[in-house]
């Protein structure tokens, strides 16, 4: 909330990474966060909740202005930049939050994190269990034992890149590799 209030974007940023941190929890006052940021026209911090892919209560009320919900506190208090963008993501919330990544750069910010932690798993800096349930971990935990020639063209696909073109042979090669790992993991 304190994030919120204050349009401190880096750090509200990284608490929606937060998976325990609980978003739409009422303050004192009856606001949520996303109230706040919607009736003091935060249109980043919007544009930032959008992108994470985090929960967004648009039917939270506030009773203090005629019990409006969130687009409605925006209306209110005159911050119609907020209010299109709300009403756009209510619309159509798979489009507005692929338009909010594309446009705040989120996609490559996750590329490179995700490259990172492949690179630190590899250097044995991070450590996965080997019992780690979920795919990413799985993944992981194979790629760490490729040559690190494949580890890298693993990470540069899986990022996604169009801006370089790795030739054919080895990129088949790395996913083939993956592929014989995963089949006989």
């Amino acid at each position: 909330m304190s994030a919120c209030w204050r349009e401190s974007t880096s750090i509200f940023r990284l608490l929606l990474k937060d998976p325990k941190l609980k978003v739409n929890e009422l303050d004192d006052n009856g606001y949520t966060p996303l109230m706040q940021a919607a009736g003091l026209g935060y249109f980043n911090i919007i544009k930032w909740w959008i992108a994470s892919g985090r929960e967004m209560d648009l039917q939270s009320r506030l009773r203090r202005l005629g019990n409006a919900d969130i687009i409605g506190v925006a209306k209110k208090k005159g911050k119609t930049e907020v209010v299109t963008l709300l009403e756009r993501f209510k619309k159509n919330p798979v489009k507005t939050r692929h338009v909010m990544r594309v446009e705040l750069s989120w996609y490559d910010e996750v590329a490179a994190e995700r490259f990172a932690l492949v690179v630190f798993v590899s250097d044995g800096l991070l450590q996965i269990k080997d019992t780690a349930p979920t795919p990413a971990a799985r993944f992981f935990n194979i790629a760490r034992r490729l040559p690190l020639e494949l580890q890298m063209v693993l990470c540069h696909r899986v990022m996604g890149s169009t801006k370089e073109i790795i030739a054919g042979k080895e990129s088949e090669e790395a996913f083939k590799e993956l592929a014989r790992r995963l089949l006989w993991s």
